[in-house]
């Protein structure tokens, strides 16, 4: 059985997404981990759908049988601000958490290369960079 440590310094990150967009939320994620790795933390945890922002509220057009052009542009936005894992925001997550030397837990919404499904993903970087774990829930939107 392995040891495990008895204490964990913990970050747990509260700060608002840079809506529908995911090249500067990845930026502000970025940040945030090497300020959380300056007070030395250990495991760096941040909200649900943090990249590129929870679309709560939003129909995104939609009413039963009909989705209007406006409500398509929106999709299409949050569509195309889904990141791919892996992906060039993976790449630079996994960069910042091994920089840290800190394991980083990050809600992002995800978007299949091959399917192009969107899943409410949650990821895990180990202090080497490596991505330990991908948790996908298919999102009803």
């Amino acid at each position: 059985m392995k040891d495990l440590k008895t204490a964990c310094r913990l970050a747990l990150v509260q700060c608002a997404p840079v809506m529908f967009d995911k090249k500067k939320g990845t930026d502000k994620v970025v940040g945030l981990i090497a300020e959380a790795a300056r007070e030395k933390a250990e495991l760096i945890v941040f909200p649900e759908l943090v990249i590129p922002g929870y679309p709560y509220g939003m129909c995104f057009g939609f009413k039963p049988g009909c989705r209007d052009e406006n409500g398509r542009r929106d999709w299409k936005l949050y569509y195309d601000n889904s990141i791919l894992v892996p992906g060039e925001e993976t790449a630079r997550i996994a960069e910042a958490a091994a920089a840290a030397r800190a394991y980083v837990s990050i809600g992002v919404s995800e978007r299949d290369a091959v399917t192009a499904t969107l899943y409410n993903t949650n990821l895990v970087f180990g202090p080497d960079g490596a991505l330990l774990t991908v948790h996908r829930k298919l999102k009803p939107t």
